[in-house]
C-alpha cells in the first residue's frame, strides 16, 4: 500500500531503482534457497528432476512474481495503467503443469514420477511466494514438503496394506518347460489370490554366436501378467519366482508400495 504525503503517493518501489533493490534480491534469494534445499532431497533420492530442475523452477516462479510486482513501475499511471501481478501467479499454476506432466511415466499397470511431479509443483508455488515477498509462508510451505517427503513415507508404511488391492507382475521366461503351473503354485501358496492371468509371446531371444546373434534353434520367450491380490508385499512374491529355474525376469506393481 502507497504512503500518501502532501497530495502525491509514494509507490513501495520508489526506494529502488527501476523496481530493482535489496528486497527484491532477497526474495529471489529466498527462493533460490529454499527451492535448493527441495530439489537436493530428490537429489539424494536420485530422481529424475533433481537439485538442478527444482531450483530454476524456484527462482524461475520468483522472478516472474518480481517482474510482475516491479518490473513496470516506470509506466503505472494513477487510473491510466492499472497491473495484476495475480495474473502472473495463476499463470505459473498452470504453465508448471506441462512440466510436471513430463515426469510422470506411464507403463501398463506402473506410474512412477507422480511425487516428483507434485514436488515440482509445490516449488513453483514456493518460489512464487517468496517473489511475491510472503516469506512466512514459503518457509512453512518448504517445511511441510518436507513433512510429507520424509516423515509420511514412515507412517505409511506402518498402515494395514490393503487385501483387495490388485498388483501386476508379469514373469518372463523361456516356453515349453511347465513354468506357469509353478508361477501360479508359488502365488497361491503364498497367500495372493489371482484375479486374471494372459500371456503374450514375445518372440525368439537371439543367442551369441561367433559372428554376433542367433534366434535359430533359440528358445520361444513368453511373458506371463499376473494380476493378484494379498496382504504379502508383491515384492516379496516376486523375488521369489526370479529364483524359480528357467525364469528370465519378473516385473512387479505393488499396489501397496510408496509412490516415489
Amino acid at each position: 500500500m502507497g504512503i500518501v504525503m502532501a497530495g502525491s503517493v509514494i509507490s513501495p518501489a520508489a526506494n529502488t531503482l527501476g523496481g530493482e533493490g535489496w528486497r527484491q534480491a532477497g526474495e529471489l534469494g529466498l527462493a533460490l534457497l529454499l527451492s535448493a534445499v527441495i530439489g537436493l532431497e530428490r537429489e539424494i533420492r536420485q530422481k529424475d528432476a533433481g537439485l538442478r530442475t527444482h531450483t530454476l523452477v524456484g527462482v524461475g516462479a520468483a522472478l516472474f512474481m518480481l517482474i510482475s510486482k516491479y518490473g513496470f513501475t516506470d509506466v503505472l499511471e494513477s487510473r491510466l495503467v492499472v497491473l495484476d501481478p495475480s495474473r502472473v501467479a495463476a499463470q505459473i499454476v498452470s504453465g508448471i503443469g506441462f512440466l510436471g506432466a513430463g515426469l510422470i511415466f506411464v507403463r501398463r499397470d506402473s506410474v512412477r514420477g507422480l511425487t516428483t511431479a507434485a514436488s515440482i509443483w509445490v516449488t513453483a508455488a514456493i518460489g512464487a511466494a517468496a517473489g511475491a515477498g510472503l516469506i512466512v509462508l514459503a518457509l512453512l510451505a518448504t517445511g511441510i514438503y518436507f513433512i510429507v517427503a520424509l516423515a509420511f513415507p514412515l507412517a505409511t508404511r506402518r498402515l494395514p496394506t490393503s487385501a483387495t488391492a490388485i498388483s501386476a507382475l508379469r514373469v518372463r521366461y523361456p516356453d515349453g518347460h511347465g513354468l506357469l503351473r509353478h508361477v501360479l503354485h508359488e502365488a497361491t501358496d503364498r497367500g495372493f489370490a489371482i484375479d486374471d492371468v494372459s500371456t503374450e509371446a514375445l518372440g525368439r531371444r537371439a543367442r551369441a554366436t561367433g559372428g554376433g546373434t542367433d534366434g535359430d534353434g533359440a528358445p520361444l520367450m513368453v511373458e506371463v501378467t499376473l494380476h493378484v491380490h494379498g496382504k504379502r508385499s508383491v515384492t516379496e512374491l516376486a523375488a521369489a519366482l526370479s529364483d524359480l529355474d528357467y525364469v528370465d525376469a519378473v516385473l512387479a506393481t505393488d499396489a501397496n508400495a510408496i509412490d516415489e
